[in-house]
């Protein structure tokens, strides 16, 4: 599907605005669907359906606008996704994939089923149910929703079973909601593998990153992560099991833990381009927006070399204001590159835009990002 072709895409927020400036630069035309005006994605989409994700009328008008389509969130509605799938337009990540990686229950089964390292879980779906997980044996855990949560919300820190059970009860506050526990990861880091599969089946993978979180918020990544040459192997190798296992087709994450003996277990699957795989605009030759584009035209996947390591940091707003000071600073240091979102209102935990230092390596663009980042702040 060559420069000129129109690509749809469900969802208009940050990242379906980077997505859509790839696809941009490279010729396409980009139509997206999104309920709010005004959105990211939408103030530099080509067309925009202004209408809810589950509108039939709207994803049949998208597929009608669109010779192929995406989507940038996982909690999407898989019917619509199928819905899409019907019309005969491509439609990838497909609804298969993002059933299992919007439901935390059977994201964990096909790990476990392909032989991928996961903690213990158990399906939770009644306070009997959370007793018996225990039997007794107290450990700490993390009850969470399996569909919805994301950024550490829909989950809480238990240890044992009446303490579940009364979590189970208040997270379902009368209705049958499936819940999820997981067993706490004794972990020393988190990783992610930001991988691409092509539709004949071509994978390529970015080095690892290295993640650091402030209150379940994604907060810095440095590229690449600080780690063995062994771990990092294992991580991609994760990295193309999940994605052969889905038969996916585009850019996806792969959230692991880094166990203290190296080890590597899976925590999450985003089958989508991902927060910590940002830096990748400018410390790769091609992104992983870039390749997300590539990937649903069916062209050839891109190079996926570090041409220099680099640290993200996430720019979150706090509630005291709406516009970033500090941003005159920022820019006139070298080797930074800042990207917002054009979002107009910044309360506290929404994430507003980024910015990427490349260094002479990993530890020193940290050192340098975390010290940028002090002279920012939000106000009026």
């Amino acid at each position: 599907m060559l420069p000129g072709a129109t690509l749809g895409i469900l969802g208009g927020g940050q990242l379906g605005r980077m997505f859509t400036m790839a696809a941009k630069r490279l010729g396409y035309r980009v139509v997206v669907l999104e309920p709010a005006p005004d959105s990211p994605c939408g103030q530099i989409a080509d067309e925009v359906v202004q209408a809810d994700y589950t509108d039939e009328v709207a994803l049949r008008r998208l597929a009608a606008l669109s010779d192929a389509i995406t989507y940038e969130f996982e909690n999407v509605d898989a019917r619509a996704v199928e819905l899409l799938e019907s019309l005969g337009k491509p439609v990838h990540p497909s609804s298969a994939a993002l059933r299992i990686t919007q439901d935390r229950i059977l994201e964990k089964t096909f790990a476990r089923e392909n032989g991928i390292p996961v903690t213990a879980f158990a399906a939770v779906r009644s306070e009997e149910e959370a007793r018996a997980v225990y039997h007794g044996e107290e450990f700490p855990g993390f009850l969470k929703t399996a569909r919805g949560g994301y950024d550490g919300k829909g989950q809480t820190k238990v240890n044992k079973g009446e303490e579940c059970a009364r979590a189970v009860r208040e997270m379902q506050g009368g209705q049958a909601i499936d819940l999820i526990l997981e067993k706490l990861v004794p972990f020393e880091k988190e990783i992610s593998v930001v991988a691409c599969r092509g539709r004949d089946g071509s994978f390529a993978a970015y080095p690892p990153i290295e993640n650091m979180h402030v209150r379940n918020i994604l907060d810095v990544s440095v590229l690449p992560a600080r780690i063995s040459e062994e771990s990092a192997k294992a991580a991609i190798e994760i990295a193309r099991k999940v994605g052969e296992g889905l038969s996916a087709v585009g850019t996806y994450c792969v959230e692991l833990f880094v166990l203290p003996d190296g080890e590597i277990w899976l925590n999450e699957i985003a089958p989508r381009p991902h927060n910590s795989g940002h830096a990748t605009i400018d410390a790769c030759l091609c992104s992983q927006f870039e390749q997300q584009v590539r990937a649903l035209c069916g062209l050839p996947l891109g190079s996926t070399t570090l041409l220099r390591p680099a640290a993200m940091v996430n720019l979150v707003g706090d509630g005291s204001g709406d516009h970033l000071h500090g941003v005159e600073a920022l820019l006139a240091e070298p080797d930074v590159a800042l990207h917002l979102y054009g979002k107009k209102k910044a309360p506290k935990g929404r994430k507003m835009g980024h910015f990427t230092v490349l260094g002479g390596s990993g530890s020193s663009a940290e050192v340098k990002a975390r010290e940028l980042r002090e002279k920012l702040s939000w106000g009026t």
